[in-house]
């Protein structure tokens, strides 16, 4: 009887476990929802904490198509600087009183500035006497230290008398003019500049207590389109 009972046990339990493996390799009804992935990483979603590419010009930053100082961008120039093609005001305590003279000559050239300025009328009669206006109009780039009408008016008699012979005018206007474009701020206490009648010129003292020779300089740094002018108090006389 127990062999009998233990024969049924066994097959009742093979029966079982054929059951469970059946089960487990039965394919899952068709509409079934397919289980629940959890913790997986989404396909291509963007990683924390990489920053996204930007186009160039696109943040304005330095070095940046179309920001200050990069490519196509505006150039950035410090305020206050002087940029080339910029030029000083003219100095002298006689500046004042010929602003709107000389506001009007920095387009023309010497010869014909001269002849703007009214307090240059005798210079300027004396230089198309000589026959130097159109060389002065022509001349590159040249420095003028330019008498003044009052400084003909003083002259001694020996100057006036030079003055009416043409060649020793010549030589007389010529020693006036020096070759190259001589700001204020390049004039040096102890300078000798080098003239067209190829004597030489002293610069003394500084700001408005600067002389050439020992004419003051009644106001200078005045642009033209070819020269710089100085308009001075006396007739310089070479050597």
């Amino acid at each position: 009887m127990k062999r009998v009972l233990l024969a049924a046990a066994l097959a009742l339990t093979a029966a079982t476990a054929g059951t469970s493996a059946a089960s487990a390799y039965a394919p899952e009804p068709e509409g079934s929802p397919a289980p629940e992935m959890t913790n997986m990483p989404e396909e291509n979603a963007p990683d924390e904490g990489v920053p996204e590419e930007t186009t160039p010009g696109e943040t304005g930053e330095p070095g940046e198509t179309g920001a200050p100082g990069g490519p196509g961008g505006p150039e950035a120039t410090p305020t206050g600087e002087m940029t080339p093609g910029m030029t000083a005001s003219p100095m002298g305590p006689g500046c004042a009183s010929l602003k709107d003279t000389i506001s009007g000559v920095a387009d023309q050239p010497a010869g014909t500035a001269l002849t703007k300025i009214p307090d240059l009328s005798k210079l300027s009669q004396a230089v198309k006497q000589v026959g130097l206006e159109e060389k002065l109009n022509s001349a590159k780039d040249i420095t003028i230290f330019a008498p003044n009408d009052a400084a003909f008016g003083s002259a001694p008699t020996d100057v006036r008398d030079a003055m009416s012979d043409k060649a020793a005018a010549t030589k007389i206007l010529s020693y006036h003019v020096v070759e190259g474009k001589v700001n204020p701020a390049d004039l040096k206490d102890g300078d000798m500049l080098k003239t067209l009648q190829g004597g030489e010129l002293s610069v003394k003292g500084t700001g408005e207590n600067m002389t050439i020779n020992d004419a003051k300089i009644v106001c200078g740094g005045i642009p033209t389109s070819n020269a710089t002018l100085y308009i001075i108090d006396k007739v310089l006389m070479p050597k």
